[in-house]
């Protein structure tokens, strides 16, 4: 009975700390409305270290995880929490998914280097995508995890090929970023092994289940709670030898008319052109009251790539729920707050930009502000 009561009061912590580490079962934004499914092994004797999460980023983007970490009980819910506020860490500093498994894959390391001393086995698998809806693309980085499966707006099903790297934890191997076409309207699947891993153990025949149950159902015209449940369902009423994840995302696209993109050379009069495409751009979106705002940012940051960066410089406008206002060039070097002196006659322009984040890119660097669409509260973002 002793036992019993013990093997019980452990299950439920681990359920309880289950439940508190994984993020909201369903999530809507301009990218992607989401839902998530988490069943634990062994008819829920065993939770483990499988999680899902959606992570909006900047420029309307979202971030889709799936993990697994390796072993069952509480160190691996423990360890599944700290990867998984690993990862929206780095998420934050925008960065390329392959280069933020190598991250992930430094943290795994030093938690193994943690291991002798808890008497664990630390490692994961972990898979990072980013879908961007104005350009309908996405890119990932799978470390050992299996594929996402995509069904086309037409009804088509198929397995996303890509390239992964090893388990996160093995260390001094490269992972591969993979960019692939996803129309508005498609539905993406990302999941652990224990949706494909089942009595057989062939992760290829699981695969083929998953692709043709996904097939069935039905996706493009259902929602996605529905079809969520119709494919665990499937999987059969016996416990599973493993827990699972599963997140399905549909994907939106930001409409062309919302966005407008400008190129200019490196050239100290392409200023006054940048704010005037600004300007004009927002007059046509009937957002006027935003123009001085507009104005001075396009103008601070267009001036800051002139001098310091070279061309050619991109200038992108998107409109949404807020309004975002994109530069970019090809320098990799991040912009330097510094405070004037009162006898400066320059250096005040970063102050006066109240929300502004850089993220990198291959060849170059992108620096954003957003606005909310009010000029009320523009001018209150600027006076921060």
């Amino acid at each position: 009975m002793d036992n019993a009561r013990r093997y019980t009061r452990e299950h439920r912590a681990a359920v309880a700390l289950q439940q508190r580490l994984l993020p909201a079962a369903a999530t809507d934004t301009p990218a992607a409305e989401t839902v998530g499914f988490y069943v634990p092994a062994g008819g829920g004797a065993e939770i483990g270290g499988d999680w899902y999460d959606v992570i909006p980023l900047p420029s309307f983007r979202v971030a889709l995880v799936a993990g697994d970490v390796m072993g069952h009980g509480l160190p691996a819910t423990a360890t599944m929490g700290r990867l998984r506020t690993a990862v929206d860490t780095l998420a934050e500093l925008e960065l390329d998914p392959d280069e933020l498994l190598t991250h992930l894959d430094d943290l795994v390391q030093q938690l193994q280097g943690e291991a002798p001393h808890q008497g664990d086995t630390v490692g994961a698998s972990c898979l990072y995508a980013v879908y961007d809806p104005v350009t309908c693309q996405c890119t990932l980085a799978s470390a050992g995890h299996p594929p996402p499966v995509v069904i086309r707006p037409d009804g088509n099903v198929e397995s996303v090929e890509v390239s992964p790297g090893p388990l996160l934890g093995v260390g001094g191997m490269p992972f591969e970023a993979t960019t692939f076409d996803l129309e508005s309207g498609s539905i993406i699947a990302v999941y652990t092994k224990g949706v494909i891993y089942r009595d057989d153990q062939d992760p290829d025949a699981g695969l083929r289940r998953l692709t043709d149950r996904l097939a069935r159902s039905g996706g493009p015209v259902r929602d996605l709670d529905g079809v969520g449940h119709e494919l665990l369902r499937s999987l059969g009423d016996a416990p599973a030898r493993d827990d699972m994840a599963l997140l399905l995302a549909r994907t939106r696209a930001v409409a062309p008319e919302d966005t407008e993109t400008r190129e200019f050379p490196a050239d100290v009069s392409v200023v006054a052109a940048a704010r005037k495409a600004a300007a004009g751009q927002l007059a046509a979106w009937g957002l006027d009251e935003l123009s001085f705002t507009t104005e001075l940012v396009v103008s601070e940051l267009v001036t800051n790539a002139v001098r310091y960066a070279g061309g050619p410089i991109g200038l992108r406008l998107i409109r949404g729920d807020v309004l975002v206002c994109e530069v970019n060039d090809p320098s990799n070097t991040q912009p330097r707050l510094r405070r004037a002196r009162w006898s400066d006659e320059g250096g005040r322009g970063l102050f006066l930009i109240a929300q502004l984040t850089t993220r990198y890119t291959r060849s170059g660097k992108t620096i954003w502000t957003e606005q909310p669409l009010t000029a009320e509260l523009g001018l209150l973002d600027l006076s921060l």
